[in-house]
């Protein structure tokens, strides 16, 4: 059993060498051995195995290994819990509002079980028809035609750099405006996907959700992102921008512990009172949003600061109030 277990590592890391220098190429024995916590001495035995096995290894001219362009690997090979991991992946994405992210979802998790073994396949059937990711889903989407189709086109035009015109739609003065933006990558929230782009009009990067734009164009033209942007770096410095807002928050019982993983910025403090309360701290910039995502916490939740993250709590109970006196 034992020497079984060490043969399928092995193929399983020779089957991630190959991957790994197709895509990154010119790796030394070293930064290999590091990458697969494996001895200089397992590289090369692997390497060798490689070169018997007819894949065109070389060792480039700057120093590192590499393989020769056209090879191909042989048809996708899952186990079954990898298959079981994308198929399960697809139907997450299936939850997405953009009725083209649905289909997509469908057809890439047909394609992945007609190359599976009937054994494994078998096995991801029973799996899928045993899990149910959201019950009260009604599988219906309020997207227009128009909107259809939005995170694919987006995400096209960050891979590729291109300008992108919007008609955008700013609750907070209820008007659409024309915006020309560079769009730099794509963020999921809670609920809704948010386009990170640097703004035109602002000279700024801003965040645009999604389902507010009302209606773009991808332009041909090439953008250059900004000297030294990391989109993980951007998210988590913006509680530091000027337009974010500090918020602090006290949940009372267990409604943080349900809170914490909806938080929409990057939590900066938490503090537990002697009353037993959670105070939090963190920072962003939609009130509006903050004050939506609060409501479903009822009185668990005690709005400390801004003044006016309070106000939108108090004129939001009162019109609740008026509605059932």
């Amino acid at each position: 059993m034992a020497n079984a277990e060490r043969v399928l590592n092995r193929t399983e890391r020779l089957f991630a060498l190959v991957l790994l220098l197709q895509n990154k190429p010119n790796l030394s024995s070293r930064e290999l051995a590091r990458h697969f916590d494996v001895s200089r001495r397992t590289i090369f035995r692997d390497l060798r195995a490689l070169t018997e096995s007819g894949v065109p290894l070389t060792y480039a001219e700057g120093g590192g290994y590499e393989i020769l362009d056209g090879y191909q690997l042989p048809p996708l090979m899952l186990s079954a819990r990898e298959a079981a991991t994308l198929l399960i992946g697809a139907e997450f994405i299936k939850l997405q509002p953009d009725p083209s992210l649905r289909k997509d979802a469908d057809g890439v998790a047909l394609k992945i079980q007609q190359v599976l073994p009937d054994e494994v396949a078998a096995y991801v059937v029973r799996l899928r028809d045993a899990t149910v990711l959201d019950p009260y889903w009604l599988h219906t989407s309020e997207a227009t035609e128009d909107e259809q189709g939005r995170w694919y086109e987006l995400s096209e035009a960050v891979a590729r750099q291109r300008t992108t015109m919007l008609d955008y739609y700013v609750a907070s003065r209820d008007e659409v405006t024309r915006r020309k933006v560079d769009p730099l990558g794509l963020v999921y929230y809670s609920d809704h996907w948010n386009l990170i782009a640097f703004d035109h009009l602002r000279q700024d990067i801003r965040n645009f959700r999604l389902d507010q734009i009302r209606w773009m164009r991808v332009l041909q033209d090439v953008f250059k992102k900004p000297e030294g942007f990391d989109l993980a770096k951007h998210l988590d410095e913006r509680g530091t921008g000027p337009q974010n807002q500090r918020i602090v928050l006290r949940f009372a019982g267990q409604a943080y512990k349900w809170a914490r993983k909806a938080v929409p910025a990057k939590v900066e403090e938490e503090r537990d009172r002697d009353d037993g309360v959670k105070e939090v701290t963190f920072y962003f910039e939609n009130l509006d949003y903050v004050a939506r995502w609060l409501h479903r916490y009822g009185t668990q939740v005690e709005v400390v600061e801004p003044p006016a993250l309070r106000d939108k709590m108090r004129d939001h109970a009162a019109s609740l109030s008026a509605l059932y006196a």
